[in-house]
């Protein structure tokens, strides 16, 4: 989505060519419309994250026809400069949030790799992992405060079709949320993989480490013929 130079306030999605083709119907339907309108009123009145250049990153990071893995969360961070379009991620040099550093005990634990510096996921990314909220923005300061306007159903068809159109993905559902947002996915071609959400409140009660998410998505992977994902960040 961009925002137009004279000051005027457009939104026109920028999105990689097969997530193009395969969403272009959801780019017509009432609801993205009036999603379109609410966000350009959104930013006439607060900040909203991430960069509109920013909202579709997870899509253009990750083509449809590369796919392997998901990652489900529920809305972009909200504090500055933190969101960069990829869920759980976040920009170079931003310090690591709750969630994500307990996401990176576990990849320490469960593959004995080295706690990154970088939260900057898009290494991920760019070896097939769609790290997808099911909001794609967020007003600075307000978390799920996009949480009804209209990405659910966005990012609903996103999933529908990931789930008919492709073949032996790993779903990774973390949390409640993510576990009800994967309900449609047909488990009769995919893998899915639950445990509690990363942020302390879960995890600190025992919902999320040892889960050893990342070693078992990488044994579904070679089991399925494909390249296992190097979660070691750069």
């Amino acid at each position: 989505m961009t925002l137009e130079q004279s000051g005027k306030i457009t939104i026109q999605p920028k999105i990689e060519s097969t997530w193009l083709k395969a969403l272009a119907d959801e780019f017509h339907q009432p609801y993205f419309l009036k999603l379109k309108e609410q966000l350009i009123e959104e930013k006439q009145k607060y900040v909203v994250f991430p960069p509109g250049i920013k909202i579709f990153s997870a899509f253009n990071t990750t083509p449809l026809d590369k796919v392997k893995v998901v990652i489900i969360g529920q809305d972009p961070y909200h504090g500055i400069g933190q969101a960069n379009g990829l869920c759980f991620s976040v920009s170079e040099g931003i310090a690591h949030p709750p969630s994500l550093s307990n996401i990176f005990k576990e990849l320490e634990s469960d593959l004995n790799l080295p706690y990154p510096e970088s939260g900057n996921l898009e290494h991920w990314a760019n070896q097939g992992v769609l790290l997808l909220n099911s909001a794609l923005t967020v007003r600075k300061g307000e978390a799920n405060s996009h949480a009804d306007i209209g990405w659910n159903l966005f990012t609903d068809a996103v999933i529908r079709i990931l789930s008919e159109k492709k073949e032996n993905l790993i779903f990774l559902l973390w949390g409640g949320f993510a576990k009800r947002k994967g309900k449609i996915i047909d488990r009769s071609r995919h893998i899915v993989l639950e445990s509690g959400h990363p942020s302390p409140l879960s995890a600190n009660k025992g919902h999320w480490f040892g889960n050893k998410h990342f070693s078992k998505t990488n044994f579904h992977l070679v089991k399925a013929g494909k390249e296992p994902i190097n979660w070691q960040l750069p």
